[in-house]
């Protein structure tokens, strides 16, 4: 039953006055919202419109402001009604207009910009700075008290919402999704939130669906169903829907009063029934479907056109306004229909009977505290990550098999179970393929349906987020550390590129908080990427795929952080310096397979430190030259495997050769310092890579990022990248690095033909070298697998690496 039907067989529980006082507030908002879009002077029309009032570009969003508008008067009121702890997301993509007027309202907007008073000098100001160069954007974002959202790109409204409430028992997120943004692949799939959310430790998720029938120039799809089919919809994905609808506004506030009312209650009641009584069932979370018309309140038509519940007011409903008296005619009278005299006093501030209805302190949305989570982030109680190191001396030095992510997986199940509330892992469906299980010994996966007697590791409450959705992973990971607390999303590495546009929004609002001084620091955003290109030899190359570092790179130096761990201890000390930073996107790319460890814990500590280091024990540097032959780079645990093997073929046919060995940790080191905070200086870059020498450079992911992050350094055309080059298929482990040319045996050759003076001695162990790669191209055909020659390699110094072809 909608609640418009409702609102005829029950009895409302809301007074005429309290009515009267909500249409006010909501007048005030839209009267607000339409002078953003247009005025840059006379603020409450205290003189005639004049074109010279008007901004001279006009730009903004008013379709969607309406609704908005009318959802944020009822939550404040029943947030003061009932003492809540509650945060504003806006889901349609350009509803600032409609939240920044709602924060300037309730005094919020003004204490954190006190130039932008409560006043008409301030409401002046507000309009002034709307879209405008040196303003504000057209869009809820980082300088929008309240926010946690970046609205720029629609589909991420509920992840956030949700991400935000875990952990998070007494706050709820009211989350607007517009009905175009529910076209979206990301929101479709985010409905399923509820079904990873227990009202024991959790908060609520209220999702207000906005139906007003149109997306910028067309129908949208989900307002054309009837409330039959969305009601099948929604109690398919596990929620109770209640619906309000119409355009009458007096009834359309009584419906919203009641039936949010209502939701509110029920939310409570699921939790009191799950942390005093202890139930453990999936509830019917409770889902509001607000039909209104398109830009409401606004012109009904212009020009014969219709305006007012159609796509065409979308974005500004009235245009021409310098070359057309009659436009602006009637946008003097659409500002007067929300009879600014009634809301405003003669100094422009908001009259008492309005802001009386605001919550007071940090209930108001735009000052909860949860909207800007660096004033609630606490640091993770980390131990001692060395602990969980692997032994390495020069006994064992690349000699022993160990894999790496599981040691990594021993850090977090102790991070789980020493910091219970701020700490989880996102991870679609791979916790365990990517060697992380240690965390399930203390947490299980959360699931909130029925677990199965044959299911391992499942729960109500679980703490490991594992869902198949890279977009719902990322977003609830968003919406954890924008509120305070801290996460990894652990991915496949070809397919974290699917969320690379969510990334791009996240560093955009890092980018921009470092401009807004009253955004504190968050936690980082930490990535896992594994399952690499190099080692997806079984699934092919669908999953090879090293791309969604290249879409890092290209984000401002401030926030961006990549670093590619050779080893176990390496990878440990990089994870407990990102698991300890605020305010970077961290990418941290390293296999889950079995591998060769290298560096002690003291090692591994001082090269993080470094970000790059020479490997002395790998080298064949001679005491009569001061420069080395060559310089042999790597970046990446494979690009390090195939190169150190590849410095021990060296070592046997060619000793005579001097060659140094450098190893890439943090990616950021190679830039000029001036290009990132990170990058070494220039005298560090010449004792490492020398001033002129050729240098070999083996990188897990596209040639082309090393020569991207080397620009600006000094010849750095003698560097000769070996990398990913798309090729790949479903072959054995060394045959994707023959494939790509990044094999020991290519780098062997690259070195003997860069090496100045030394290929005309070469020719005899080049013959060698190409025929140990027809004999590898014919035994994997024969064997189905690697040579035992490639397969049973360790770091030998040169003893024999490989038997002669």
């Amino acid at each position: 039953m909608s609640a418009t039907t409702q609102a005829k067989t029950e009895e409302s529980t809301v007074d005429t006055q309290t009515l009267e006082h909500l249409d006010a507030w909501w007048r005030a908002a839209n009267y607000l919202a339409v002078g953003q879009i247009y005025l840059k002077d006379n603020p409450l029309m205290r003189e005639p419109l004049r074109i010279e009032h008007i901004k001279p570009r006009l730009l903004g969003h008013w379709g969607t402001s309406p609704g908005l508008n009318l959802i944020y008067t009822h939550l404040n009121h029943q947030i003061k009604t009932r003492d809540l702890n509650m945060i504003y997301l806006a889901g349609p993509g350009h509803g600032g207009p409609a939240v920044l007027a709602n924060v300037w309202l309730e005094g919020s907007y003004s204490e954190h910009f006190p130039q932008v008073s409560r006043d008409e000098a301030g409401m002046r100001a507000l309009f002034r700075r709307f879209s405008t160069p040196g303003g504000i954007p057209s869009h809820v974002s980082v300088p929008t008290p309240g926010s946690i959202h970046e609205g720029g790109e629609l589909g991420y409204v509920l992840t956030h919402a949700f991400g935000a409430v875990f952990d998070n028992p007494d706050l709820i997120a009211a989350a607007v999704v517009g009905d175009g943004e529910a076209e979206t692949g990301p929101l479709e799939g985010s409905w399923k939130g509820i079904r990873f959310l227990n009202p024991k430790r959790d908060g609520a998720v209220l999702p207000i669906f906005h139906l007003n029938g149109y997306k910028i120039a067309s129908a949208s799809v989900m307002a054309r169903q009837s409330d039959e089919t969305l009601t099948h919809y929604f109690k398919g994905h596990g929620y109770s829907p209640r619906f309000v609808e119409g355009d009458d506004p007096m009834q359309v506030h009584r419906d919203m009063h009641d039936t949010l009312s209502k939701a509110l209650e029920d939310i409570r009641e699921i939790q009191r029934q799950a942390r005093e009584q202890g139930s453990q069932e999936m509830p019917e979370w409770p889902v509001i479907v607000m039909r209104t018309p398109k830009g409401w309140t606004g012109p009904d038509r212009v020009d014969g056109v219709p305006i007012a519940g159609s796509y065409h007011s979308h974005q500004v409903p009235l245009g021409g306004l310098r070359d057309n008296p009659e436009h602006l005619k009637l946008l003097e009278e659409w500002f007067k229909s929300y009879r600014p005299e009634e809301l405003f006093d003669d100094q422009g501030r908001p009259r008492s009977d309005i802001t009386d209805q605001a919550p007071e302190g940090e209930r108001r949305m735009g000052s909860n505290p949860h909207a800007n989570g660096g004033r609630l982030r606490q640091p993770l109680t980390l131990r001692d990550w060395s602990d969980y190191g692997v032994s390495v001396d020069d006994s064992n030095r690349g000699r022993e098999m160990t894999s790496s992510t599981e040691r990594l997986g021993q850090f977090m199940r102790d991070i789980y179970q020493d910091n219970p509330h701020s700490f989880r892992l996102f991870c679609p469906d791979e916790t365990n393929s990517n060697k992380l299980g240690a965390v399930f010994e203390v947490s299980d996966r959360c699931m909130m349906s029925p677990v199965n007697e044959e299911d391992e590791d499942i729960s109500p409450d679980g703490r490991v987020m594992e869902v198949l959705s890279e977009h719902n992973c990322h977003g609830w990971l968003e919406g954890y550390v924008l509120t305070g607390r801290h996460g990894l999303f652990a991915s496949y590495e070809a397919f974290a590129t699917i969320v690379d546009s969510m990334a791009m929004q996240h560093a955009k609002w890092l980018e921009h908080a470092r401009e807004v001084s009253w955004r504190e620091p968050i936690p980082s955003m930490n990535y896992l990427l594994t399952s690499t290109c190099w080692r997806n030899d079984h699934n092919g190359f669908s999953h090879q795929g090293p791309g969604f570092i290249d879409n890092l790179l290209n984000k401002q130096p401030e926030v961006v952080r990549i670093y590619m761990p050779p080893d176990a201890n390496c990878l440990l000390s990089v994870a407990d310096h990102c698991f300890r930073s605020t305010d970077y996107l961290n990418a941290i790319v390293i296999d889950k397979h079995p591998q060769l460890q290298y560096l002690s814990v003291e090692e591994a500590r001082e090269h993080c430190a470094q970000g790059a280091s020479t490997w002395h024990w790998a080298c064949n540097e001679r005491d009569d030259q001061e420069d080395p032959d060559i310089v042999m780079a790597c970046a990446g645990d494979i690009a390090t495997q195939e190169t150190l093997a590849a410095v021990d073929l060296l070592r046997h046919y060619m000793p005579e050769l001097s060659v140094r060995m450098v190893n890439v940790v943090d990616l950021m080191s190679l830039p000029p310092r001036e290009a990132h905070s990170h990058g070494m200086s220039q005298q560090r870059f010449v004792e490492l890579f020398t001033v002129g020498k050729p240098v070999l450079f083996a990188f897990h992911g596209y040639p082309g990022v090393v020569h991207q992050l080397l620009h600006g350094r000094s010849s750095s055309e003698r560097f000769h990248v070996r990398g990913y080059q798309e090729e790949g298929t479903t072959t054995t482990p060394f045959d994707m690095v023959v494939l790509n040319r990044m094999s020991r045996i290519h780098l062997a050759l690259d070195a003997l033909r860069y090496a100045p003076g030394h290929l005309k001695n070469a020719v005899g162990i080049i013959d060698k070298l190409e025929g140990l790669l027809e004999q590898h191209h014919a035994w994997i055909r024969e064997h189905f697998e690697d040579m035992p020659d490639i397969t049973e390699w360790r770091w030998s110094k040169g003893e024999n690496p490989l038997k002669d072809a």
